[in-house]
């Protein structure tokens, strides 16, 4: 792979990626570079933080409240969670309704006995995929 930087500060910064097929490289690359245009707050105990978004491991709708869970820690976010969607981050699925996941911090995904799949976080959080997203996130994850 080769890599070409152009200086120029007439035209706004961008990056392109040209390549035969999707590696993780590209995929790592590409969080690379929203993680740096990705500006979130969080609030834990009186305490507002700025969290990158690489530490997250989901963003959660509870209560007509959003969280970004980092470790075991919930931190309240002034976005709604299709904000977030929208903002296009390669490394989150939306999992269920409530749920954008970083496939960086899966841990694994379990079948229970009724047919569904189970996500587990490395941090031990668990949620589920609904049936509706079970497709996207096989071809997301490559599976």
């Amino acid at each position: 792979m080769k890599c070409y930087t152009y200086i120029e500060e007439v035209n706004e910064e961008k990056v392109l990626i040209y390549a035969k097929e999707r590696t993780k490289l590209i995929d790592e690359i590409e969080s690379l570079v929203e993680s740096v245009n990705v500006d979130l707050t969080g609030i834990f105990n009186d305490e507002i933080i700025k969290i990158d978004i690489n530490d997250v491991s989901c963003f959660i709708s509870e209560n007509n409240k959003i969280f970004a869970l980092i470790n075991d820690k919930k931190y309240q976010i002034k976005q709604r969670l299709y904000q977030i969607e929208e903002m296009n981050l390669a490394s989150f699925i939306k999992i269920n309704q409530s749920c954008l996941a970083n496939k960086k911090k899966i841990k694994k995904f379990e079948s229970t006995i009724g047919g569904s799949l189970r996500v587990v976080f490395k941090n031990g959080y668990i949620d589920y995929i609904s049936r509706r997203e079970v497709k996207n996130v096989k071809q997301r994850m490559g599976l």
